[in-house]
This record gives C-alpha cells, structure tokens and sequence, in this order.
C-alpha cells in the first residue's frame, strides 16, 4: 500500500516548518502568497489529502452539514440540495444527505444517524407522517444549528425559511378565478402538515374574496402522489354538479388530475388543472401543467445564508432567527389558458 502524503513529507519537500505548511494549507492570511501558492503546487504534486478526522479533533467542526429530506427523487428537495451545497462549498462545507421517504420513523433514524457522524449542524424538511416534531430537539440539546425548511411546524423553536404558503393558495385560486373558472375543487394530502393546511386557507381566503362558498364536496384528501389525483378526480367527475377546475396539491397530483380528466375525454383547460412545486415535466406535458414555483434554489440559498450565519451565534440566541419566508411565484400555462382558446 503507498504511503500516504502528510504535511510533514510537504514540509521536508519544501525545507519549511509544519505549522507553516498547516496555514497555507487553512489559507491563514499571516502566509505570504508565494508560500502558500509553493505549499498548494507540492500538495497537489504528492497527493496530499488532509485528515478530516484529525483536523476535526482540533477545530471541533467536521465541515459536514446533514440534510434530511423526504425524497431526492421529488425535483424541488434535489434543486434546494443543489443550491445549498453549492452556497456552502466556497465556505469548505459538505453536506451529508438522508431520506426519510416519508416515514416518521425514518426521519427519527436518520437525525441519530446524522448526530453519531457528527455533523455541524442538520438542515432538515419534515416528513407527511410528523405531527409531534420534538425528536429534532436532540439536535439543539446537542448544540448544533438546526434549520427547518418547506415543511415547517409551530411546535418547534427553531430558524426556518420557506414560501407564504398561505398565499401560495390563494395566488393559485385567483389565477382559476382570473381566468372565468368559479366551481374550483381541491385534491390534496390527508396529513395535517402546515404548508399543505395554509395553501388550503389561501384558496378558502380567494373563494371568500370572489363572494364565493367553497363547496365541501369540492374537497378531497387523500394521497400525495399521481394515484391519489387520479382517484380523487374520478370522484369528483361522479358529482352532479362537476367542478370546472381543480387544484392539486403537489404537480404529481395535478399530474393524476389530467391522467383522468384523459380518462373521460376532458384535456384542460376545459377543466382548469394547477398544481404545486414546478416539477420539470410540467412545462414538458400536454397540455403543459400551470404551477406554483416554491422557488426552490432560493429557498437553498436562504438555508446556506441562515446555517453560516447561526453557526457563529451563541446558541441561546439561535431560536430568536426570524423565519425567512420567499414569495412563491405563478406559471400560467396551457392547463388553465380559459381565456385564449
């Protein structure tokens, strides 16, 4: 097996003391430009790797952020993912990814399993299956920065960023209501989360608005996926009175919306379909599907910003963070385009 570089082999390359190879190598501004250029060319000639573990014994910091997300396969968590790591790079950081895939118990093992790898601090979405959020307490007993973004929750003292869900609804509502639709029916999740609850205000807040009653067979709760938007609209084509819109809570539900509406012959926006998130097969689809961008780079970029900005605070004042909240965004397209067919 070869011998693994150190910085004592750099130092002896360079006929210079170990502790000025370690502070060029920390970009310490005391080294001049030559040395430290020197040090990095015959770091980079032996294959010097630094000792992550040893540098971490002495600083305290792994330089490893955990990030808990529910899937890496829905587009909005792998955008944020790519914005937060990208934000956090420059700054020597890493990220440490798990996914609960929904599962409250998931989610409960992956902030042990975060926790024991000994990160810097946990950048966490919740799962649908988190009513009582108090496991991610053991992060702040820990005295690490926690962030909780997208799926936040009341319950939990901690800094969070996300989008004015509640008016996130309402903008989608408005656009079906700007566009002649008044019959507007919702499909959304079954489980009590908060940014699916204030989207639902936000589209009761537009009806009110418009002088309209929502309608309570207009509403279904059922799954967050494709299947649960396919079933709840074969439920609500089977009404007397048909909605002439339809709201999903997510685009995988929009998506199972139209899969239906297909079913009986119906292509939006005949009936008008919007969803949530701007996956990348909305625009793509046809008709193209009309969504709420949860502008997710933003919301990446936010949580970086907030982690560097907490993780040099005392941590009595970390609670006190005000929430960092983006202005969702409207893309009209062609599964609601009413007013120009």
């Amino acid at each position: 097996m070869a011998k693994k570089t150190t910085v004592y082999d750099i130092a002896k390359e360079l006929n210079i003391t170990v502790s000025t190879v370690s502070r060029a190598l920390n970009n310490i501004s005391t080294i001049s430009e030559s040395t430290r250029k020197a040090v990095l060319e015959t770091a980079a000639r032996l294959n010097y790797r630094p000792n992550k573990i040893a540098s971490s014994l002495t600083s305290g910091k792994t330089y490893t952020i955990g990030v808990l997300i529910p899937s890496a396969q829905i587009q909005f968590f792998a955008s944020v993912i790519h914005a937060l790591e990208l934000s956090l790079k420059s700054f020597g950081y890493s990220i440490l990814l798990y996914q609960t895939n929904e599962s409250l118990t998931s989610e409960k093992n992956g902030i042990t399993t975060l926790l024991e790898a000994q990160v810097d601090g946990i950048i966490a979405s919740m799962s649908l299956e988190t009513k009582d959020p108090s496991h991610f307490e053991k992060v702040k007993e820990e005295g690490k920065p926690l962030i909780i973004f997208d799926r936040t929750h009341d319950d939990l003292q901690c800094p969070m960023v996300k989008i004015d869900d509640l008016r996130a609804g309402y903008i989608a509502t408005k656009h079906l209501l700007d566009e002649g639709y008044r019959k507007i029916a919702y499909i959304t999740t079954k489980h009590k989360i908060k940014i699916f609850k204030e989207r639902y205000e936000g589209y009761l807040r537009a009806l009110q608005e418009a002088g309209l009653t929502a309608n309570p067979g207009y509403t279904i709760l059922g799954e967050l996926n494709v299947e649960g938007g396919y079933t709840g609209t074969h439920e609500l084509l089977k009404l007397r009175e048909r909605p002439d819109a339809i709201i999903g809570g997510d685009d995988y539900v929009a998506l199972g919306i139209i899969k239906a509406l297909h079913d009986k012959n119906i292509t939006p926006p005949q009936i008008g379909v919007i969803g949530f998130a701007n996956q990348n097969f909305s625009e793509h689809i046809i008709p193209s599907l009309s969504t709420i961008d949860q502008q997710a780079l933003k919301i990446g970029t936010a949580c970086a910003k907030m982690f560097l900005k907490i993780n040099e605070q005392p941590i009595a004042i970390r609670t006190e963070q005000k929430p960092v909240v983006i202005e969702p965004l409207l893309l009209a397209r062609e599964s609601t385009n009413r007013r120009n067919r």
